[in-house]
C-alpha cells in the first residue's frame, strides 16, 4: 500500500499538461523538491489527524488537583499560536487551561483526535474553536453540512463523557493568505449563524469572538491580526476576556 501511494504521489508531482498545446505546460518539480514533497505527504499520510503532536505531553500532564476545573482549548492555528508565538500575548497565566490547538487542522481531523486530546485529559469543559480551515479547504473541499456534522460529533462526544462544551464562533476572514479568492466572509457568517442556533438549542455555550473582531468587510479589524486571519496580541487581548466570561458562565452553571 505504501509503495502504491508513493507511485501515485510521484505521478501527481510529475504531471505535465499535454491537452491543448496552446495552453501553458505545467513544469514538473526538480527531483530534490519532489522528494521533499513526497516526504512531507508521507508524514501526513502516516498521521493524518496528527495524534503524535500531543501524545507525549498528554502522558506527562498530571491530573487536575481536587477542586480544580481544567479547561481544554481545542482548535487550529488560532488556538495553537495563543501565547506560543511571538507577539500573541499570554495564554491565561495561572489558569488550569490546556492548549490543544494544531495549526492548519480541519474539523474532521479534530473529531479523530478528540478522545486523545480532550476526553482523556478529563477536563471540566472544552472550548472548541474550529471551522475556518474547512472553509479554506485544507483537507479537501467541504460543504457546510460536513462541518456542522463534525461539530455535532465533538459536542456529542464531550457530553457523553460529562464534559461541558463551549463553542466559539469562527473568527473573521476576508481572504485566506495561502488560498486567496475563495470569498470566505459570507460562508463564515453562515456557519456562525448555524453554530449559534445549534448551541442555543442543545444547551451549549456559544462564544462570540466574531462580533468583537469583524470589520465592515467581513475581515479582522485593522491592527488585530498579523495577516488578516491570525490574531496578534491586540486580537488575543480582545478574545481573552470573552473566553474567560464564557468559561465562568459555563462552569458556574454546573
Amino acid at each position: 500500500m505504501r509503495e502504491f501511494l508513493r507511485v501515485v504521489l510521484v505521478a501527481g508531482l510529475s504531471f505535465v499538461t499535454v491537452t491543448g498545446r496552446a495552453q501553458s505546460v505545467a513544469v514538473a518539480p526538480a527531483p530534490a523538491d519532489a522528494a521533499k514533497q513526497i516526504a512531507a505527504m508521507q508524514i501526513k499520510l502516516d498521521d493524518w489527524p496528527q495524534l503524535g503532536r500531543y501524545r507525549a505531553e498528554n502522558v506527562a500532564l498530571v491530573p487536575a488537583a481536587l477542586g480544580v476545573e481544567r479547561v481544554v482549548f481545542y482548535g487550529d492555528s488560532i488556538t495553537d499560536s495563543w501565547g506560543r508565538q511571538p507577539e500573541t500575548g499570554e495564554f491565561f497565566p495561572g489558569k488550569p487551561y490546556v492548549n490543544r490547538g494544531i495549526s492548519g487542522q480541519t474539523t474532521p481531523q479534530m473529531v479523530v483526535r478528540f478522545r486523545q486530546d480532550v476526553i482523556d485529559l478529563h477536563p471540566a469543559a472544552v472550548l472548541i474553536l474550529a471551522g475556518t480551515n474547512d472553509v479554506a479547504g485544507n483537507t479537501g473541499q467541504m460543504t457546510p453540512e460536513m462541518t456542522e456534522d463534525n461539530f455535532k460529533s465533538m459536542i456529542d462526544l464531550a457530553k457523553a463523557n460529562g464534559i461541558l462544551v463551549i463553542v466559539a464562533s469562527i473568527t473573521p476572514v476576508a481572504d485566506y493568505p495561502w488560498r486567496p479568492g475563495l470569498g470566505p466572509a459570507q460562508k463564515i457568517q453562515t456557519l456562525n449563524a448555524w453554530l449559534q442556533e445549534y448551541c442555543l438549542n442543545h444547551s451549549v455555550t456559544y462564544l462570540d469572538y466574531y462580533s468583537a473582531l469583524v470589520d465592515d468587510k467581513g475581515g479582522m479589524k485593522a491592527g488585530t491580526s498579523f495577516d488578516g486571519m491570525h490574531p496578534n496580541a491586540k486580537g488575543y487581548a480582545i478574545m481573552t476576556p470573552l473566553a474567560q466570561a464564557a468559561i465562568d458562565k459555563t462552569l458556574g452553571g454546573k
